[in-house]
């Protein structure tokens, strides 16, 4: 997960709520719970880094905490609300 290049699929929707966001899912129709506001910020951040590691390190989030952090990744990868993100080729 560390070295995944991910983002937010362009079939989900944030709904921000005070305890977070909720995200639906256009396609599969899945409503997911993203249960804090640090959570969301990094969601939406992940297509400025290269990796989840790049994005954890810039959110501000402890350390101590990335291991909670990346378990919610991974669950909203497998629920499609996050994808893998085509990484730019090297060569023009």
């Amino acid at each position: 997960m560390a070295s995944a290049a991910l983002e937010l699929s362009p079939q989900v929707a944030l709904r921000p709520e005070p305890f977070g966001a909720l995200a639906y899912h256009y396609g599969n129709r899945r409503l997911s719970f993203l249960r804090s506001p640090e959570l969301v910020a990094l969601v939406r951040s992940l297509d400025q880094h290269p990796d989840t590691d790049a994005a954890l390190a810039a959110s501000g989030i402890d350390p101590t905490r990335w291991p909670s952090f990346r378990k919610a990744l991974v669950s909203l990868l497998q629920s499609e609300v996050l994808r893998q993100r085509d990484e730019p080729t090297a060569h023009a």
